[in-house]
């Protein structure tokens, strides 16, 4: 089901490194996602409808807690029409809750008990929730500057939480340190196996707009939602539903953007790449995991890499608000995305909402 993306080793029976033990490589599907919309269990509400894309044992039994299923909303901005979804009213506040379900039976489908994971908080709250459900203990590595109510969430559900002080990126040093020392590390972002669940964000689209979109535009970190989100689309295409793929547009922070930076700048544009604080906690990530993924995504979907400043976000959270759609400040980098791009494409823009406004403290 999983090979490695630099030697092509399959992923070894027995033992679940987050990586190539031979290389160090990143594990991806082995193959394409096939979608059948024969298959599609239309009596199911959730994402579980599309079980039959799903990289999973065939014995494994769904953790699921009702996830998918999100409303499209249509709206108006500046005489342009769009369509937000919804991501925020998954299970957990956020679109992490579509990969999470898929990891999490695997993990429970291969008899793991305890697993760690790291996460800026919306990750960490949809594995403790997940990990809770399936019996699971979990412990989450978050970065000390952390949200209290993504905090607050993780612990509620039982998971251990372990602070860290410093950036991001030391979060990830220090699960990668229990890792080595031989904890499960349960990673949403190096486990290939969540993005046949974020794929599901691309069919749901096309079935609610009846066609596929132009554009679809949402935050990007390491990359997983639009890497899923591709496929998905790219299954759809294959399978005859649609005809073209929807471009990409992903958006990051400004003061930590580095594939803006590669898409605009190349290797020497990389070269200036900080991890500055940003209010878009959940992106800032220094050195995405898939990267190159995301980058082939947007190049091949003819879409494009944005980035805005904390003024632009946090202006964008106030008036997705004022539209009655409350969101965290990572959510809103799409809003100067939206309005950037508008005028220059004619066809149906959908605007990912991915997490829940009570996710921020403030």
């Amino acid at each position: 089901m999983f090979s490695c993306t630099s030697c092509g080793r399959p992923y070894p029976e027995g033992s679940y490194p987050h990586t190539c033990p031979y290389c160090g490589g990143v594990y991806d599907l082995s193959t394409p996602l096939i979608y059948d919309p024969d298959l599609v269990a239309l009596d199911d509400r959730s994402l579980w409808r599309y079980r039959h894309t799903f990289p999973l044992p065939l014995e494994a039994t769904p953790v699921t807690l009702g996830e998918g299923g999100t409303a499209l909303l249509a709206d108006e901005i500046a005489g342009r029409k769009v369509y937000f979804k919804l991501e925020y009213l998954n299970p957990t506040g956020s679109f992490k809750d579509r990969g999470t379900t898929l990891l999490v039976s695997w993990l429970k489908a291969h008899g793991i008990r305890e697993a760690v994971e790291d996460s800026s908080g919306n990750a960490g709250a949809s594995f403790a929730a997940y990990a809770a459900r399936a019996g699971i203990r979990a412990r989450i590595f978050i970065p000390e500057y952390a949200s209290g109510p993504k905090r607050a969430q993780i612990e509620a559900y039982g998971a251990e939480v372990s602070k860290i002080p410093g950036p991001r990126s030391a979060a990830s040093e220090a699960v990668l340190k229990a890792a080595d020392n031989g904890a499960v590390y349960a990673s949403h972002n190096y486990s290939p196996v969540g993005l046949a669940g974020l794929a599901t964000a691309a069919y749901e689209v096309v079935e609610q707009l009846g066609r596929a979109p132009e554009a679809v535009v949402l935050p990007v970190g390491h990359g997983s939602f639009a890497v899923g989100l591709h496929r998905g689309f790219k299954a759809l295409a294959a399978a005859g539903v649609i005809q073209n793929l929807p471009r990409i547009v992903a958006v990051q922070a400004l003061p930590c953007a580095p594939l803006w930076a590669a898409v605009t700048g190349g290797p020497q544009g990389l070269q200036w790449v900080t991890e500055g604080q940003t209010v878009a906690e959940g992106i800032r990530i220094l050195r995405p995991v898939r990267g190159d993924a995301v980058l082939s995504a947007v190049n091949e979907s003819r879409g494009t890499v944005l980035a805005f400043d904390d003024e632009a976000i946090l202006e964008g959270r106030r008036q997705l608000a004022r539209r009655g759609l409350f969101v965290e400040p990572t959510s809103a980098v799409v809003w100067p995305a939206f309005l950037q791009i508008a005028q220059h494409f004619k066809g149906d823009i959908v605007v990912l909402l991915t997490g829940s406004g009570y996710k921020s403290a403030s």
